[in-house]
């Protein structure tokens, strides 16, 4: 869990840079738009490092299909991420010039940033373990084949 939180703080600041970057330059416009882009950036990152640091021993699965489920988990959880700040700005309202930038800008960070990346990660969490990386002690270990490994390749054996 704590390999997955750190995986995720990185995620959020990565996140948090690329959204504001875009939303304070060419989108503008469109900070929900922005927000899945870096949503999907961030996610691309996160998987390198779940499947290698976060889930290194945790498998099951054939890389392509790990891959796919873990992009497939993802979507769902931007969509989750993004439910938030959608009814934060096209449903309350709370948009320039409804409200006051400042306001706008502090509902879109709580709305999209800590709530709709709290509840995508609750998802992610539970779907990373369901689905993605199903099986515990699947990969080998720096000491060598995991536990998992070795009782699956015994009860082959026999």
């Amino acid at each position: 869990m704590l390999r997955f939180a750190t995986v995720g703080l990185a995620a959020f600041v990565l996140t948090l840079g690329t959204n504001y970057g875009l939303k304070l330059t060419v989108l503008q416009a469109k900070p929900v738009t922005a927000l899945a882009i870096a949503t999907v950036v961030a996610t691309a990152f996160a998987y390198l490092l779940s499947r290698r640091w976060a889930f290194h021993t945790r498998g099951g699965r054939r890389r392509l299909h790990e891959a796919a489920l873990f992009f497939t988990v993802n979507a769902i959880a931007v969509t989750i991420n993004l439910c938030p700040p959608l009814i934060s700005r096209y449903v309350l309202r709370l948009e320039v010039p409804e409200v006051s930038f400042p306001a706008q800008e502090i509902a879109d960070f709580v709305s999209g940033m800590l709530l709709g990346t709290a509840a995508g990660s609750a998802f992610r969490w539970w779907g990373y373990r369901r689905w993605v990386f199903p099986v515990a002690g699947a990969r080998q270990t720096s000491a060598g084949r995991s536990r998992a490994a070795r009782s699956a390749s015994s009860i082959r054996s026999r």
